[in-house]
């Protein structure tokens, strides 16, 4: 019984796929080639023909993550429903970490070595606030809750946070419940 061969972008998507769960399970900065490769069930070449190196590699699942982001934001835009787009960023916040997922302190260290793999978040991050922006109630409340989940984050990255991880969730849930509660409100002038 014979195999039906994968397209190039099944086996990329395998790679992806097998290289978060090691980087969940080990951290960026503990994942090798090899162990992904085999994760994925692919040979090192195979794995190298979609990623040369481990920094494109890690460039990719920044890229994907950040791509089925932008995917789960547009069908909420799409849905027509005021503050769905913000009510989203802030459940995905929500939802990556209930899989309690350590902070991924080694990316800091290859994003200090390699900044071009900062380049899907900036070219993202930009979109993303304009769909939520255009999308909300209040866009400056909406601003100020992606500004936050995105502070959040950022302290999380550089081991500095300052509030512990249970008053973090609470205020983005409170966010939520707040933005849900006021998706009818006309938005007061700046």
């Amino acid at each position: 019984m014979s195999k039906t061969p994968r397209s190039a972008a099944q086996t990329r998507q395998l790679i992806l796929t097998a290289a978060e769960t090691l980087a969940r399970q080990l951290g960026p900065a503990n994942i090798s080639l090899d162990a992904v490769a085999a994760a994925a069930g692919v040979s090192k070449g195979g794995l190298l023909y979609h990623f040369p190196s481990k920094a494109k590699l890690l460039e990719g699942l920044v890229a994907d993550h950040m791509e089925r982001l932008d995917i789960a934001l547009q069908q909420q835009q799409s849905s027509g429903r005021t503050n769905a787009v913000i009510q989203s960023f802030l459940q995905h916040f929500l939802d990556e970490q209930a899989q309690g997922t350590p902070p991924p302190t080694g990316l800091l260290a290859a994003f200090a070595e390699n900044p071009d793999m900062l380049r899907p978040v900036r070219e993202h991050s930009k979109v993303f606030l304009e769909r939520i922006r255009s999308n909300a109630s209040d866009p400056n409340l909406a601003t100020l809750a992606y500004m936050a989940v995105q502070g959040l984050r950022s302290a999380e990255l550089l081991g500095t946070p300052v509030l512990d991880r249970d008053a973090a969730l609470d205020l983005v849930k409170w966010a939520q419940t707040y933005l849900a509660d006021h998706a009818d409100d006309t938005p007061a002038d700046p």
